[in-house]
């Protein structure tokens, strides 16, 4: 099959080297710097390249902030017949955009990335392919992810932005507010410096992307559980209640077994 990967960042990389070896690639990004360390794979820089190569897939892994930019970018020189896809986090406005596009479509989100998760072994990591997409668009991805180890999940559109608000936004907010409160230590426990190492991870991602997660319509109302539980916990410490932290950390227990 011929694919074309949009954006030769870390996710495009990824994805052109996954690839290459069975497939013919191409990888388009318009900073030729960018493509100085993909190899085994055509590296385009122009439209007309794209026109010429006629890819039967395109797989968008630009910045979240750019993904419709990039399509509708080249989506005018794309073959009628060829499937485009994401694999975005956020999936806000995608769906409008697909429907609207007059292509074939598959919409999918690997819940791994390159600032946590190993890319040589995936088998603990998620990812989700979105049901209101091209049949073998998906069948495409979901064999793609089978080889990979993955825990596959099908979901709507709008089940994954629930599911993205409540996976994401939690820990994203915790860590914010560990990070805003903490203060560096010259000889930090375990569990501090693991916190660290979490909270620089995160912080290291594009702005933009943490903001649309946060953004997303259903997460202020996971902050606001955050909210209520802290304000529990702060009772519970304020009044030196023994016997209600003990019923707290039976139930915090009871969730994670």
């Amino acid at each position: 099959m011929r694919i074309l990967i949009l954006g030769a960042g870390k996710m495009g990389s990824f994805f052109t080297d996954l690839l290459s070896f069975q497939h013919e690639t191409a990888v388009f990004d318009v900073n030729p710097h960018q493509l100085r360390f993909v190899y085994n794979t055509y590296r385009f820089t122009s439209l007309d390249e794209i026109k010429e190569f006629e890819p039967e897939l395109v797989i968008n892994a630009v910045t979240v902030k750019y993904t419709l930019d990039a399509f509708r970018q080249v989506l005018p020189v794309l073959p009628k017949d060829c499937i485009i896809s994401d694999i975005a986090s956020v999936k806000t406005r995608l769906k409008a955009f697909y429907q609207q596009s007059g292509f074939r479509y598959v919409s999918t989100h690997p819940m791994f990335g390159p600032t946590f998760a190993s890319l040589s072994n995936l088998s603990n990591e998620n990812a989700i392919i979105i049901s209101e997409g091209d049949h073998l668009g998906k069948i495409f991805f979901k064999d793609l992810y089978q080889t990979l180890k993955l825990n596959i999940f099908e979901y709507t559109f709008d089940e994954h932005d629930e599911t993205v608000a409540y996976s994401l936004s939690i820990p994203f907010v915790s860590t914010f507010v560990f990070t805003a409160v903490m203060k560096h230590q010259e000889a930090p426990g375990t569990t501090f410096k693991k916190h660290m190492a979490i909270a620089r991870g995160l912080l290291s991602e594009d702005d933009y992307l943490l903001q649309e997660i946060l953004f997303n319509p259903r997460t202020p109302a996971q902050v606001e559980n955050i909210r209520v539980e802290m304000k529990r916990l702060l009772e519970i410490i304020t009044n030196k209640d023994a016997e209600g932290m003990k019923v707290y950390l039976t139930k915090l227990r009871e969730k994670i077994k």
